[in-house]
């Protein structure tokens, strides 16, 4: 694997680049929410996450520089979407950030289990005098190269499939745009396997083990809530009354919040002119009462015959012990 860091003469920027400051950037950027960071490659790839945010913060060219030791030339990013190469990654960052300033704040939640990572987080975009305040939840596989190169992102999916999805494809390569045509045919296509076992009914594209002792409780309302959604309305409204505590809380990238007999009265809504359906998963990742899990959906357009939009969803939900066994208290949604 080649390393892409190169020196530019006319741009000596001065980046963070250490292993060994991650309690000093932990302060900086906290983590609300903390789940379990075991040494070796967890460790690494906290240090990386914390050190990303540290550079972004000090500009387009300390990013740019940054981006060069912690991707190499075939890394893939997925912004809001769009499959995007190294070079075209920051290229599309750099004309967003030629129109506004994006800074990172802190951590809702950094998951990181084995190579892989889901994080929330906080971010500010500052237009004119304007700030605007919102979630991006990310989930991204590292790999540890060992020597020079160290730990680096192999892939990631930056936020979900939004409204600047067509700018991001603008920036895409002949190859990328032929591999996303190629992505999005298989889910338009893809039929739901007629199998009693929900974990196989509904796969995990990239597994990754449990941790803790509420994986397998955790996974079972997950499903299940799949599952009750594709039946009919009624199965998931029973679901969600089952599943959920009583004083939850839905909460949506801007950060509104809405109890359950909203989101569920929300969904009957969007249900009345559109058919969803939830077909596969990312990711399910899960480290006590915590679980964040990435899918992919469809969503056809009943006024409109043949219009079916491909799209994914990410959440973090913690659950909580009750009386009545294990309860979803709070769901983060982009």
């Amino acid at each position: 694997m080649e390393d892409t860091h190169k020196e530019d003469k006319d741009d000596q920027v001065e980046i963070l680049n250490s292993y060994d400051n991650t309690d000093e950037l932990s302060k900086e950027f906290q983590v609300v929410y903390k789940t379990s960071i075991e040494p070796g490659i967890e460790a690494k790839i906290q240090n990386r996450l914390l050190t990303g945010f540290a550079n972004w913060n000090k500009g387009i060219k300390p990013w740019k520089k940054w981006g060069n030791i912690l991707y190499t030339q075939d890394s893939i990013y997925n912004v809001h979407g769009a499959r995007l190469s190294l070079t075209q990654y920051q290229a599309a960052m750099n004309a967003a950030l030629s129109r506004v300033k994006i800074l990172m704040g802190n951590f809702n939640n950094m998951m990181i289990i084995g190579n892989w990572t889901a994080i929330s987080y906080d971010v500010t975009t500052i237009v004119g005098p304007k700030e605007i305040y919102s979630n991006v939840m990310e989930f991204v596989l590292f790999k540890d190269y060992g020597g020079e190169l160290g730990t680096r992102c192999v892939e990631g999916w930056g936020g979900v499939k939004d409204h600047t999805y067509d700018n991001m494809l603008l920036f895409q390569g002949e190859k990328e745009k032929e591999i996303q045509k190629q992505q999005i045919d298989e889910i338009l296509n893809y039929k739901i396997p007629d199998v009693p076992e929900l974990e196989k009914k509904y796969p995990v594209k990239n597994p990754t083990p449990d941790k803790g002792k509420f994986g397998k409780e955790i996974r079972d309302i997950i499903f299940k809530g799949i599952d009750a959604w594709n039946q009919n309305l009624d199965e998931w409204n029973k679901w969600v009354n089952d599943a959920y505590a009583k004083d939850a809380e839905s909460i949506s990238l801007t950060y509104k919040k809405r109890t359950v007999s909203e989101y569920i009265d929300e969904m009957k809504e969007l249900s009345k002119t559109n058919k969803i359906r939830k077909l596969f998963f990312d990711n399910v990742m899960i480290d006590d009462t915590w679980a964040a899990i990435h899918y992919r959906y469809t969503k056809e357009d009943l006024s409109k015959e043949g219009d079916i939009y491909v799209g994914d969803r990410m959440l973090f939900i913690k659950f909580i012990e009750t009386e009545n066994g294990l309860k979803i208290s709070k769901t983060w949604i982009n």
